[in-house]
């Protein structure tokens, strides 16, 4: 992660980007090995993004203040009742072989997550999908390894779980289906269109 000057206080949850940047080596090694398991690695892919999770508003609103001295905000959209920020940085991240120009910050809603930080972040498999059964497909041939894990929403022994969904902003005309693997508190989504497509979609004329 660069290196950056140091930050104002933290907020009251103790949550600010010098405690980002130091959790950032941790998430590092743990999405890279899950990239590894999940024989991601070196497919050439994009990440998108990288998401964090907060509990509180004021936790939020300072880490808005803070990435906004870092970069811009290019979407403010509402999903499922929320705001969700996606900042574009001055100087992307570097995670592994990715470098991550956009952090997505969204706003709290009525669940409470157990670690509050890095949370996952999202690849781009470019496909004409438009749901989530083509994607797989198109995910599956990539990587035919994750045959068994498709076959059901959990391996017991492997502790990865699988989650399909098709999240949309009120303003989005662009289908983007999501396949997420879940492992402890870290996760990995892979979608057919990037972040910067999405955004664009909505301000396309209907």
């Amino acid at each position: 992660m660069p290196s950056l000057p140091p930050l104002t206080s933290p907020n009251a949850t103790g949550i600010s980007y010098a405690t980002l940047q130091q959790a950032w080596p941790q998430f590092e090694a743990q999405i890279l090995a899950l990239l590894a398991r999940l024989t991601l690695s070196g497919k050439n892919l994009e990440c998108d993004h990288v998401a964090l999770r907060v509990n509180s508003i004021a936790a939020a609103d300072a880490l808005r203040h803070e990435f906004c001295q870092r970069g811009q905000i290019i979407s403010d959209n509402h999903i499922n009742g929320r705001s969700i920020l996606i900042f574009e940085l001055t100087t992307p991240l570097i995670l592994g072989e990715f470098s991550i120009a956009c952090v997505e910050l969204p706003y709290p809603s009525d669940k409470a997550y157990p670690q509050e930080g890095w949370e996952h972040i999202e690849l781009v498999l470019p496909s004409g999908a438009q749901d989530c059964d083509a994607l797989s497909q198109a995910l599956l041939h990539l990587c035919p390894a994750l045959g068994p894990l498709f076959s059901s929403t959990s391996i017991p022994e492997e502790g990865i779980k699988l989650k399909m969904s098709s999240p949309k902003a009120a303003k989005e005309r662009l289908a983007n289906p999501t396949i997420a693997f879940k492992y402890q508190d870290i996760c990995i989504k892979v979608h057919p269109h990037g972040i910067k497509t999405i955004i664009a979609s909505e301000h396309q004329e209907t």
